[in-house]
């Protein structure tokens, strides 16, 4: 057992790191203030540094290193803010991958290498509103005829809805009910049939646009069929994947708020002296940095046994769950710690706080993650709807 990243692993974290402390932290608080995405040319830079794609196939356009590789730069771009880092997030462990795994070469061809170069945003098109945490209840359709795909419904709760230039839609392809039906479709903005609703206003998540996608008549090619009917099962191990990704983006959230407290309460004077010198303090600190650390090594467990395929969903639902949870934790005790500069809105410290909590719902609930560790402790899926 090696707790040790490789050279290279440690080269893609430096690099990553210093990026994103030099170039970012101003923008992230402009994408805040404004909540806007990434510009199309910072992606580009992204691609430029080779920061999107690491995790996919060369011959895509991607580095081919592991997930472990894509989730230590991931993590040092979530320490900025969760704008900043998702277009790493959407690159590496989004519905890309499921492209990736499962459609046919012209699609691969035709969305990976652009998403790769920065010229392309990929999303996952899946909650709707009678199907969240109850996914297979979704009931948005797709119906072949000769060579197109032709879909009605609606999905709810896009992150990058709106502004990506497409989306992997999941939908209910045969009359079977439950999971048999459903498999996935690829659908580009700007096609006849797609239209969007009004941006979501969030807590938090500013710079990670949302809202609903309506699909009426929506016609595509059958070359954009990801997966047909009874896919679901192989769509839901690639997302294992995007759990560890969204377990990152909220230790990011964590791990960036402990960094700055730390250089804070050492600058911070009270009573005559640095606060680090309280023990209350220290006390703290410490309890923060347990948690971070134990989060960081669930999700990198996780990842080092995936390789470059996807993670078990016990090893994703325990580092989701875990992560998710401390990070709303250490994000209010660094917002206490603070004081009036956490509370303000004036530094990130209060925006970390609030993206977390986001973590914890998107992605699938921290407590449908509890569910998903205990069916696999005991072998076998619980049928909540009796």
């Amino acid at each position: 057992m090696n707790f040790e990243m490789s050279d290279e692993q440690i080269e893609l974290r430096d690099t990553a790191r210093r990026f994103a402390r030099a170039e970012l932290p101003a923008i992230a608080a402009d994408l805040e203030a404004r909540n806007a995405p990434p510009s199309r040319d910072l992606v580009k830079r992204y691609a430029e540094m080779g920061f999107l794609g690491i995790n996919v196939d060369p011959d895509y356009g991607g580095l081919g290193l592991d997930n472990l590789s894509a989730l230590i730069v991931l993590e040092e771009f979530a320490k900025i803010s969760s704008a900043v880092a998702f277009p790493i997030f959407e690159s590496s462990v989004g519905p890309v991958r499921a492209i990736e795994k499962f459609a046919g070469e012209e699609l691969k061809r035709r969305v990976i290498p652009a998403v790769c170069r920065g010229e392309a945003v990929v999303a996952v098109a899946m909650s709707e509103p009678e199907a969240g945490s109850a996914l297979t209840d979704l009931a948005t359709r797709a119906r072949i005829e000769g060579d197109h795909i032709i879909l009605n419904g609606q999905k709810r709760w896009c992150s990058g809805g709106g502004h990506a230039d497409g989306y992997v839609v999941y939908c209910r392809l045969s009359e079977d009910r439950g999971a048999k039906g459903i498999g996935a479709v690829y659908v580009e903005k700007g096609t006849p049939g797609l239209t969007f609703g009004s941006p979501e206003n969030l807590m938090g998540f500013r710079g990670v646009p949302s809202c609903d996608l309506f699909f009426d008549e929506c016609s595509v090619p059958i070359e954009n069929l990801v997966l047909p009917a009874g896919g679901f099962k192989k769509l839901m191990e690639a997302f294992d994947l995007e759990r560890c990704g969204n377990a990152t983006m909220a230790l990011g959230q964590a791990s960036g708020a402990l960094e700055d407290v730390l250089d804070y309460v050492q600058e911070r004077r009270q009573f005559g002296k640095p606060i680090v010198e309280f023990q209350a303090v220290q006390i703290k600190l410490a309890e923060m940095r347990m948690k971070v650390d134990a989060a960081r090594l669930l999700i990198h467990r996780a990842a080092a046994r995936s390789g470059a395929g996807v993670p078990d969903l016990l090893d994703a639902s325990i580092g989701k769950c875990f992560s998710n949870s401390i990070a709303r934790e250490v994000t209010g005790d660094a917002v206490q710690l603070m004081g009036a500069y956490g509370y303000s809105r004036e530094f990130p410290m209060e925006r970390r706080l609030r993206d977390s909590w986001g973590w914890g719902i998107a992605g699938g609930a921290i407590d449908i993650q509890k569910t998903n560790i205990a069916a696999a402790m005991v072998g076998r899926r619980f049928d909540q709807r009796k």
